[in-house]
């Protein structure tokens, strides 16, 4: 017998305030928002399950804390082989799955087979949420999402909005969506793993700032990659906001099934005409959230309200991400000034274009969120003379474009990862004349010495005026435990040479 066969626990209308007592739910991945879907779901009386393949010792200690209440966990990669069935031998109702597991994991395959619905945390935390929960602000693109999503948190926040940055980054959604005090709005980034098991996403507004190559392993090429990434705009109820000069993401646009009446907003970084976000010389406008778009302009910063996110002040990209941000907040009602005060007191978090030393005038950069060619280019683009430290698991991208456009500003390139010929075949055919070393891993112990090993290199490459950039157009799974251990390791190298910290 299928599960469609079965008598389904789970209400026949979705949404909103989605009840999900003695609702049989099996949730793939035990991560953070593994463990947040188990504890929001178990406390609505859910019958819930958990499968994860590692036994790690943070795992093992919060499965303790939920199977105390109810929960059954299964740790260990015997568990995630197959798709096991309820504690009581009856199959489940919905598989909620983490961003990690790649759709045609045999489990979800086997769930799929067996006729089982599969849903994202995205789309429980929609259902579930009640029809008065907070307005989401929906974000994706290849690169900037989590600069965009924190800044429209804090502009929200100089507004006297109660809003939080909730999904990739920040709060698990679905914590953030049920909040027993409640928040007013919620700045959302999602990652095309999550758009990929969500159909009813609903925004109040939502944006794609880019579309480039990236996760294409995972989705198994570029139109899966854009299509997972376009349905950000279904159902979106006011504002649906594009990047001008991307047209993969207008296209995503014109596609998409949207509440009627809500408007296309274009952003970019030339002058701006009705219903658009620009740039007028130095100063930020909104030509779409004004009283009259085709005779009014609404100045809402300038481009020295951002200068202190960039080495030399404000970079295209950063200008860029703040318009969307901006248009997003203006969306939602924000008013010019308070969006002025909310990109001024923003800061960058870590492993984002941050400067974590100084020494002889060479400015060491850590950009370890720069995991893909795309936002490599935009941190390399930032800065006049690089010496690069690039190099992981290429995830199959295609590097020759990312080189040939930033080979000028090259001074050095120092190469990490496990696997260094996807970044020198694009450096032979593209930057020939660039010096470039590769840091053996077999040659060192551990990653730390391998880290001091390439700023080493990098800094011997630099002087007064250079950059030293980790920008590594690459993931950090070959060689280390994930991108933000990348960058501590890179900072801590950094520091350990002297100078200004």
């Amino acid at each position: 017998m299928t599960a469609s066969e079965t008598s389904k626990r789970l209400p026949e209308r979705p949404f909103p305030g989605l009840d999900v007592s003695g609702a049989r739910i099996l949730v793939t991945g035990f991560g953070v928002s593994g463990y947040a879907i188990v504890d929001q779901t178990l406390q609505r009386g859910a019958h819930v399950t958990a499968v994860d393949a590692s036994r790690s010792e943070s795992n093992l200690e919060r499965a303790k804390v939920l199977e105390t209440l109810g929960a059954r966990i299964l740790l260990g990669e015997e568990h995630t082989r197959a798709l096991p069935t309820n504690a009581d031998g009856s199959p489940f109702d919905v598989v909620v799955t983490s961003p990690g597991w790649r759709p045609d994991h045999p489990l979800l395959v086997a769930a799929q087979n067996e006729g089982i619905e599969i849903w994202s945390e995205i789309e429980l935390a929609r259902r579930m949420q009640k029809a008065d929960g907070p307005a989401w602000l929906a974000v994706t693109g290849t690169n900037g999402k989590t600069t965009v999503v924190t800044m429209i948190e804090s502009i929200l926040q100089h507004a006297g909005v109660r809003a939080v940055a909730a999904g990739n980054v920040g709060l698990p959604l679905i914590e953030a969506a049920l909040d027993p005090v409640g928040f007013e709005a919620i700045a959302l980034e999602l990652s095309s793993f999550q758009l990929h098991w969500t159909d009813n996403l609903g925004a109040h507004s939502s944006a794609i700032l880019n579309i480039g190559a990236d996760h294409l392993d995972w989705h198994g090429g570029m139109d899966a990659y854009a299509q997972a990434k376009a349905k950000v705009y279904a159902g979106t109820e006011h504002a649906c906001l594009y990047n001008k000069a991307d047209e993969r993401t207008l296209r995503a646009l014109e596609d998409a099934d949207v509440v009627e009446g809500c408007r296309a907003i274009g952003v970019g970084l030339s002058s701006p005409g009705p219903s658009e976000l620009g740039l007028v010389e130095d100063l930020l406008v909104d030509r779409a959230f004004c009283e009259s778009r085709y005779s009014q302009a609404a100045e809402i910063a300038n481009l020295d309200t951002v200068a202190h996110l960039g080495p030399h002040g404000a970079p295209p990209h950063v200008a860029l991400n703040a318009l969307f941000a901006a248009g997003l907040a203006r969306s939602f009602g924000v008013e010019p000034i308070h969006v002025r005060e909310g990109l001024a007191a923003y800061r960058a978090g870590e492993h984002r274009s941050e400067i974590v030393h100084v020494e002889g005038g060479v400015a060491f950069i850590d950009d370890s969120k720069a995991t893909n060619p795309d936002s490599a280019a935009a941190a390399l683009s930032a800065a006049q003379s690089v010496v690069w430290i690039a190099g992981g698991d290429a995830k199959g991208a295609d590097l020759h474009s990312l080189v040939a456009a930033q080979a000028e500003r090259l001074k050095a390139v120092v190469l990490i990862g496990r696997d260094p010929e996807p970044f020198t075949a694009a450096l032979n055919d593209n930057a020939p004349d660039v010096p470039r070393v590769w840091i053996d891993p077999e040659k060192y112990g551990d990653t730390r010495a391998l880290m001091q090993a390439a700023v080493t290199e990098a800094a011997s490459h630099a002087s007064d005026g250079d950059v030293v950039l980790l920008a590594p157009a690459a993931a950090s799974i070959d060689q280390f435990t994930n991108y933000a251990e990348r960058g501590n390791l890179f900072a801590e190298a950094a520091r350990g040479l002297g100078g200004t910290p």
